[in-house]
């Protein structure tokens, strides 16, 4: 495994972490409890030190499966990411960032994930009506009383992490970024010049990068990978498909599967903290974490770069 130093947080992270949306069973697929346990405890064992969920996550079903699959000493090894401030409603979710929330999900979170900190603690999604000084006096409150350790951000932009770096100091963000995702790279090189790094979601693109998909998949409707992204809906679909093919010539000369081609990708530009990527087996834990034992050469990220320009992805 490879890691990254994180400026203003001042850890090492590794660059593949694990992001566990999908195992929260919300509109993404079948889910196995126990897979889901054993899938998280590999990739710890093979040198991933970063989990990351959140309370939305199957309305908390993900923070307690993270939670169980910490437990037996696994808790000790990794820093544990979760948010706060998108909350189950009638209407889906509503943003809430104000200070009496915060203060009641992170004690959902605590128990939820059996643990007595959360390493870092992010805001899920910019709410526009609570002020970014009420939001932040909330978090630097947690932070004082050891209850996180890390600020976070997730989808604010640069004016927003400004606005909020008024009233305490922003460590983390997590913004979209992937080889089908590039629309917040300037974003993301403003906050590694700042010690703001990155951890990116959406980094295999909802699984399409994996090379998985070379037909149109036959989603159930309200499936999260419809709704939220737009990668299995032309024309974009068409796009990927012709990346693929060069992806392909790329794995076949490292003798390596398509999703490593992607992960190197991501995770060798300077300005990636680290990846989350979802993960259902331990298969698929071993084959992500292999991405590591390898990097792509300048030429093939040119090669790749390149592509992507002249595809319009």
């Amino acid at each position: 495994m490879r890691y990254k130093h994180f400026g203003n947080a001042d850890v090492d992270v590794s660059e593949l972490a694990v992001g566990t949306w999908a195992i929260g069973g919300d509109n993404y697929g079948p889910v196995d409890r126990e897979a889901s346990i054993e899938a998280i405890r590999r990739m710890i064992d093979n040198g991933v030190n970063l989990v990351d969920t959140a309370p939305c996550y199957g309305n908390g079903y993900s923070e307690k499966v993270v939670g169980e699959a910490l437990a037996g000493g696994y808790r000790d090894k990794v820093l544990v990411s979760s948010k706060v401030g998108l909350v189950t409603s009638v209407n889906g979710y509503d943003r809430d960032s104000s200070f009496k929330n915060i203060m009641r999900e992170v004690e959902s979170s605590l128990y939820n994930l059996k643990t007595d900190h959360i390493d870092f603690y992010f805001v899920h999604w910019p709410d526009m009506n609570t002020p970014f000084a009420e939001t932040m006096s909330a978090l630097e409150l947690l932070r004082k009383q050891g209850k996180i350790r890390f600020i976070g951000v997730s989808n604010f932009t640069i004016e927003m992490i400004k606005e909020c770096q008024k009233y305490g100091k922003v460590d983390v963000q997590q913004p979209p970024f992937s080889m089908v995702d590039r629309q917040y790279v300037d974003l993301m090189k403003w906050g590694c010049e700042r010690g703001i790094d990155s951890m990116t979601y959406g980094s295999m693109g909802a699984g399409i990068l994996s090379g998985k998909y070379r037909a149109t998949p036959d989603f159930p409707e309200g499936d999260t990978r419809l709704t939220f992204y737009d990668y299995f809906r032309e024309p974009k679909f068409s796009k990927v498909q012709g990346l693929l093919k060069v992806m392909d010539a790329v794995a076949e000369n490292h003798g390596v599967p398509v999703s490593q081609v992607a992960l190197n990708w991501s995770c060798q530009k300077g300005y990636v903290g680290t990846s989350l990527v979802g993960v259902r087996s331990v298969a698929h834990a071993d084959e992500n974490c292999a991405a590591f034992e390898w990097e792509l050469a300048d030429d093939e990220i040119e090669q790749l770069d390149s592509e992507l320009d002249r595809l319009g992805l």
